[in-house]
């Protein structure tokens, strides 16, 4: 018996599976949460400070946009953010 899967790419899998987005979704956070743990360590800041420098009042937004498994973020935050680390957010579809 032949495997249906087999010389399909993972992408095609994924999208007949309905899981595409999240799985594009979900590794799209982990790089940003690992890029901004990155360049925070490279600047030497707490997260008492990134949270001063991001203007926001509670510290558990940012515990949320450094959780790779927690999607949900929104463009402000990620401005906000990038602000901070004195970086330009570019976001783009390809």
């Amino acid at each position: 018996m032949k495997n249906k899967h087999i010389g399909s790419n993972f992408d095609n899998f994924l999208q007949k599976e309905g899981l595409l987005e999240v799985a594009s979704a979900t590794a799209t956070k982990r790089v940003i949460a690992h890029q901004v743990q990155q360049l925070m360590k490279e600047k030497h800041l707490t997260k008492q400070e990134m949270t001063a420098r991001m203007g926001i009042k509670n510290r558990l937004q940012l515990d949320r946009l450094l959780n790779p498994d927690n999607v949900s973020v929104t463009l402000l935050t990620l401005e906000k953010t990038a602000n901070a680390l004195g970086k330009k957010l570019e976001v783009q579809f390809v």
